[in-house]
């Protein structure tokens, strides 16, 4: 049987901050998660890195996701650590909402990572030490849930899988049945261990980037809308609803990532774009300090890439070309006398002594249902030195060797509020939050709200930044990846 997939509903590496999974409809459940590189210095050339990998890695038939922090000056992954087997161990997983499969490297791997330069210790999983696992064969329903039977997997075989990344990294491997293990939330900032099955990826073949020491960790939580994806299957089985929300924190790291119906802040949605392959808004206008910004009214479409897609896992925000220049122009009009330079031909950077919040204008971004958001000059804007700025605004448009633009809004516009997933009223909304502090979820079984509050795994390592250099290249192939 197989099953053909969006690369980029592969792979999202929603990798968050400090976050957890809280409230199920049986329960709620919560993963403590961390930014990758909390309390590191993290240099441009790292950045743009990422970026360049996390399009790679994700790109898909239909639009491009990226992958990133909340922080450009700090650019990385967030990740999450999370229990699987019986006895449970622990495992570090990026989490992205991109992304459509739970998988992690496996005993007997070929090539996988055995060290991380992130503070973590990896693991690898393995089924046989595992009371509760079970093999994923041909004949399971997991492996036919898109399309049809694939010539060579017959009854009795294993169900593999094979990942290619746009970046030339890739994984390979074969599922297996296994309890993940999480925490339900069983009073205010109470969490109770509970468990759920989850058919997820056993690597045994990583190459590229995923096999990187630097970057290293035990594998990937998909979190994107797939039949596939861990949420989808825990919300099958009655565990949990299919709504959850983050709230990155990239002032003192970590954040919250829950699962259930958020009541406390009240949160407004715009609705999602049908038959993308990520989660996709229509936005209707741009201003710049109260002013419309002049672009055409289907500036932020092109061609099947409908709508701005939303990537928490995404470091910057990319705008086609036709909104990026008028968007820059006006933001620097209010201080002609700046002189710009550019940093290995990615990022328009300044010098400049004052407060950028009084001498650049906030941009609002307007969506479909008036829901609206604000970012302000600290945080379109990054100190790379003492007063040296750059502008995180990019130019899809320039990056991309398809001539195709599209609208992405990363970390650089999510981070410091409070985003819900809703995918039982197909919709996204947030609202601008502290997210050290807590929300209120509902247990659906209860009816009962409780308090979760923020987390942040620990970190003991560090890295010192290094020279400020850049790549370019944005990839844009489109790749699919395959279970067999």
């Amino acid at each position: 049987m197989v099953m053909k997939m969006d690369l980029g509903r592969w792979v999202l590496c929603f990798c968050l901050l400090a976050l957890f999974l809280p409230t199920i409809v049986s329960g709620n459940a919560v993963f403590r998660v961390q930014h990758k590189f909390k309390g590191r210095g993290k240099s441009l050339d790292a950045l743009r890195a990422h970026d360049t990998r996390r399009h790679g890695r994700i790109l898909s038939a239909v639009d491009l996701p990226l992958g990133g922090n909340g922080h450009p000056s700090e650019a990385g992954l967030y990740f999450a650590k999370i229990g699987i087997g019986t006895p449970s161990k622990d495992y570090y997983v990026q989490v992205d909402t991109g992304s459509d499969i739970l998988w992690v490297n496996c005993a007997g791997c070929d090539r996988c990572p055995t060290k991380s330069d992130l503070g973590v210790d990896l693991t690898l999983y393995d089924m046989k030490a595992s009371t509760t696992s079970d093999a994923v064969g041909c004949d399971d329903n997991f492996c036919s849930l898109y399309d049809g039977p694939l010539p060579g997997c017959k009854p009795g075989l294993q169900c593999l899988y094979s990942v290619l990344y746009g970046d030339g990294s890739s994984t390979t491997g074969y599922f297996v049945q296994d309890f993940v293990q999480y925490n339900r939330i069983s009073g205010n900032f109470q969490t109770t261990p509970t468990n759920g099955t989850v058919v997820f990826g056993c690597g045994n073949k990583q190459s590229g980037e995923l096999g990187s020491s630097s970057e290293a960790l035990d594998g990937i939580l998909g979190f994107g809308q797939a039949n596939s994806s861990m949420l989808s299957q825990l919300a099958s089985s009655g565990k949990v609803k299919k709504v959850f929300s983050h709230c990155l924190d990239n002032v003192d790291g970590g954040g919250i990532f829950a699962i259930g119906e958020v009541v406390e802040p009240k949160v407004n949605i715009t609705p999602l774009v049908q038959n993308q392959a990520h989660y996709n808004v229509v936005m209707k206008e741009i201003e710049v300090g109260g002013d419309p910004l002049d672009v055409p009214s289907d500036a932020f479409e092109s061609g099947d890439r409908k709508g701005t897609i939303i990537d928490s896992g995404t470091t910057l925000a990319y705008f086609p070309q036709e909104v990026y220049v008028p968007l820059i122009e006006k933001i620097l009009s209010q201080q002609p006398d700046l002189r710009l330079h550019t940093v290995e031909q990615a990022f328009t950077c300044f010098d400049y002594t004052g407060n950028v919040d009084d001498g650049f204008p906030t941009v609002t971004l307007h969506f479909d249902k008036s829901i609206s958001l604000t970012v302000y000059p600290h945080e379109y804007l990054f100190q790379v030195k003492e007063f040296e700025w750059c502008i995180g605004w990019q130019n899809s448009g320039a990056q991309t060797k398809d001539g195709k633009d599209l609208t992405l809004l990363g970390d650089l516009v999510l981070s410091n509020k409070l985003v819900v997933y809703d995918l039982e009223k197909q919709g996204i909304g947030w609202v601008e939050y502290n997210c050290s502090s807590s929300i209120k979820v509902k247990d659906e079984r209860s009816g009962s709200v409780f308090r979760v509050g923020a987390h942040d795994l620990s970190s003991s390592y560090s890295l010192t930044s290094g020279s400020i250099l850049i790549s370019l290249l944005l990839p844009i192939a489109m790749l699919h990846s395959f279970i067999y």
